[in-house]
């Protein structure tokens, strides 16, 4: 049997139909003795050969649906039937339980062919015992078989149906886990983030103040003054600090700028991007200088964000990412030829209200000092630019080397 003769239901119709089955052999063997037939023993002696055989079939665990096995035995059963079939007409009776025998172990088109042999040997039985002839004798097997394929084909339907909605469950479960682990890894991602921007912004800060201030007045006092070690320590400490505060922002910084630069990062982000629908270009224009960490994760997520929309809304064929440095600024800029959209309302998403890419890419670059740009018109594609001002520890090499 199939998976479906592990179920509650398909287990109780197959004990109903081997009661059935069981049941018309014993009351056909009971007619048998009960009336003067000359064939009585012989009629006997088969029905009990029939039920051996679908005893045996019936145990069998190589006879399961579509096999050759199951072709045998219905094969060995049918042939029980016809010769009792020719002894006893009762036996005719006995059609119905073949009936989902055969559509149920055969092939579709097999099994219709077996149930109408079937039931024309069950009519042609009712001629042969002389029987009266009446429009029951035909009408009564002919409307067991329709009753017997419309009943199997429509349990074939029904467990499709089921077996369809089972696998959208599981996917459906399988969906929604994989998303409470996306969800968790973006908001760790964002709590890593908002950390490091924090540390840089306050701790990293006002250490580098300190020590640049510990650092002037070491310098102005004499050397054999007594608070000069005292300076020079505090200075120490402040440095060491200081490294403490910076490596915990490279600890927190997100993955991708873990091993490399922004550039890298950006360029490793077009290659996971391209697919065979959109090929992504990366460029970069001047020449790159180290930069804090909030303005890699910035320009980072920015590029990440501007992509998105260019897979997900625009539908584009090609995208420019690039990478502009100059004197006191720096750009991101991501140009796609997709379908493009009306920047005062914003790209839309996939249910047509409009996204928050665009505010969170604003807000980002605000938060630094910097501006964002978008300009697109439906049908003509999508360029979004952010510009931010250089960091001033650009502007002295001894700020540079301590900040």
């Amino acid at each position: 049997m199939d998976s479906r003769s592990h179920t509650p239901v398909t287990a109780a119709l197959r004990l109903c139909l081997h009661a059935l089955l069981l049941g018309l052999l014993v009351l056909g063997a009971a007619r048998a003795l009960s009336e003067p037939v000359a064939h009585a023993p012989a009629a006997v002696a088969l029905t009990a050969a029939m039920a051996a055989v679908y005893a045996a079939g019936a145990l069998a665990p190589s006879v399961r649906p579509r096999t050759r096995a199951a072709a045998l035995w219905l094969a060995a059963l049918g042939a029980v039937w016809l010769g009792l079939l020719v002894l006893s007409p009762d036996a005719l009776w006995l059609a119905f339980p073949l009936y989902f025998l055969q559509l149920h172990l055969l092939p579709t088109h097999w099994g219709l062919a077996a149930v109408t042999v079937t039931a024309g040997a069950a009519i042609t039985s009712f001629l042969l015992h002389g029987q009266e002839i009446s429009p029951g004798a035909f009408i009564g097997p002919l409307l067991g078989a329709a009753v017997s394929v419309a009943t199997v084909f429509g349990y074939d339907a029904l467990f499709r149906e089921s077996e369809r909605r089972r696998e959208l469950i599981e996917e459906l479960v399988s969906t929604r886990a994989e998303l409470a682990g996306a969800e968790r890894t973006a908001g760790t991602l964002a709590e890593r983030e908002r950390l490091a921007r924090e540390i840089h912004d306050t701790l990293a800060q006002g250490l580098s103040s300190i020590q640049l201030l510990l650092r002037a007045a070491e310098r102005s006092l004499p050397a054999d003054a007594p608070a000069a070690a005292h300076v020079r320590r505090a200075r120490e400490a402040a440095q060491d600090n200081l490294a403490e505060a910076r490596s915990f922002v490279r600890a927190l910084t997100p993955p991708d700028l873990e091993h490399g630069s922004l550039a890298a990062a950006l360029e490793r982000l077009c290659a996971r991007t391209t697919s065979p629908g959109l090929t992504v270009h990366f460029a970069v224009s001047g020449t790159p200088v180290e930069l804090p960490t909030p303005y890699e994760v910035a320009l980072l997520r920015t590029a990440q964000s501007a992509l998105a929309n260019a897979v997900q809304h625009a539908r584009a064929g090609r995208a420019e990412v690039t990478l502009s440095f100059m004197d006191t600024s720096l750009s991101l800029d991501v140009v796609d030829d997709g379908r493009g959209f009306d920047p005062a309302s914003g790209p839309p998403d996939e249910a047509g209200r409009s996204g928050f890419g665009l505010p969170a890419m604003r807000s980002r670059a605000r938060s630094l000092g910097g501006t964002l740009s978008v300009e697109s018109a439906p049908g003509q594609g999508t360029a979004v630019a952010v510009t931010l001002p250089l960091p001033q520890a650009r502007q002295t090499p001894t700020e540079a080397n301590t900040v």
